[in-house]
């Protein structure tokens, strides 16, 4: 075309740097995000539905394990299987502690044998909330305040259940230091249950309640002996 230009700009946004604040700031926007359509989306399943709100839940708890990995030890997941164990019992628990860890390694974090032994100690995690479930649970009620206890504990039965890993390629006699060195850690996972806990306990139990079949006094017989 004689006597004209075409300017073409091109910007390449995705070449803006953010520091970590603000790379965890927006990864926590997300994750809010996530929780609210999560809670939106919820209300549309039918009641009878336990495993369909298993999978939301199942992709809140790999999205919140990757949005927060730059914090140390902080993640939503140890929270979550502790409170689907009060209400689906202990081999629901399992199943989602187990599709968390191995999906959120394998397609982020770094998958190997330590995904098994994440896996047993939210395994755990969720035995734990099924066989506490009459004391963390009263009525349609969840007892948050001992909620928050049980779920700072939880992380040491986490953390200590993973360090049991190092025995793969370590000598027992290592188990005790390595255990006092990731205490710093053990306690940074504490907190941020107990913040957890506070922030969004509450509306996941009632979302997870609508669709429970499971009453509190038998949370816990899917998995215990008779």
């Amino acid at each position: 075309m004689s006597g004209s230009f075409t300017v073409v700009c091109m910007y390449d946004y995705h070449s803006i740097s953010l520091s970590s604040f603000e790379m965890l700031a927006l990864n926590v926007l997300l994750l809010s995000l996530i929780m609210l359509a999560l809670y939106k989306g919820e209300s549309r399943l039918d009641s009878d539905s336990p495993w369909a709100m298993l999978s939301l839940l199942a992709v809140f708890g790999i999205s919140g394990r990757i949005l927060l990995d730059p914090l140390p030890n902080i993640q939503p997941v140890t929270m979550l299987v502790l409170v689907v164990g009060i209400y689906f019992g202990g081999w629901r628990a399992i199943a989602l502690a187990g599709v968390i860890a191995w999906t959120s390694n394998a397609i982020a974090l770094g998958h190997g044998p330590w995904t098994l032994f994440q896996a047993l100690g939210w395994g755990a995690v969720g035995l734990l909330g099924a066989s506490l479930s009459g004391f963390l649970r009263e009525g349609d009620r969840l007892m948050v305040g001992r909620l928050a206890f049980v779920s700072a504990a939880s992380a040491f039965l986490f953390d200590w259940t993973v360090s049991l890993s190092i025995l793969l390629d370590a000598s027992t006699s290592m188990i005790i230091p390595y255990l006092i060195n990731g205490l710093a850690f053990d306690l940074y996972h504490a907190a941020g249950n107990v913040a957890f806990v506070a922030w969004m306990a509450a509306p996941l139990g009632d979302m997870i309640l609508r669709h429970s079949e499971i009453p509190a006094s038998e949370a816990v017989s899917e998995v215990a002996p008779n």
